[in-house]
């Protein structure tokens, strides 16, 4: 059973390493791209909701940097959370919210979409067995769910205080 503070390990400002595909649209792709961020979480609405952002100042596909925006709410009568994604690469749209839960140190949240004309299953996932360093992945079903393929991680860690070195 999940509770409106599932998230609360996301809270505070975070280095997030990234690994992508790519061109996570493309099923033939297998290059993989990394490139660092930097991440803020904090909560809303009393604790039913937060939010993040995320900055990303050299991004691996040599594009401007670029700007992300999550907002998460939880739904108590259906112990549910749901999450938006949007980003100043797509000004003014709100993805399809993934729905979903935590059970144990694991979250699992999926919707349908269609990219690149294909329909889709998102899957994201936050594993959060060590709270100092959640990870969190992408992946994607072409096929109604019976193969998942990833395509993004997210390995976090809490940025260190103004003036200290960071390992």
């Amino acid at each position: 059973m999940g509770s409106q503070r599932d998230f609360d390990f996301a809270f505070g400002s975070w280095t997030v390493h990234n690994r992508k595909l790519r061109n996570i649209a493309d099923l033939d792709c297998t290059e993989w791209v990394e490139f660092d961020a930097i991440s803020e979480a904090w909560p809303v609405l009393d604790g039913l909701g937060n939010v993040d952002r995320i900055y990303i100042s050299q991004p691996a596909d040599g594009g401007p940097p670029f700007e992300g925006f999550t907002l998460r709410l939880y739904e108590p009568a259906e112990d549910i959370w749901r999450i938006w994604w949007s980003s100043t690469r797509q000004p003014g749209r709100l993805d399809t919210p993934v729905s979903g839960r935590f059970e144990g140190g694991r979250g699992v949240f999926e919707s349908s979409e269609v990219i690149s004309g294909r329909p889709v299953r998102v899957r994201f996932q936050w594993l959060v067995e060590d709270p100092a360093a959640p990870t969190w992945e992408q992946a994607f079903s072409f096929d109604d769910g019976q193969n998942w393929r990833p395509n993004w991680t997210m390995q976090l860690r809490p940025r260190s205080p103004a003036g200290a070195s960071e390992t």
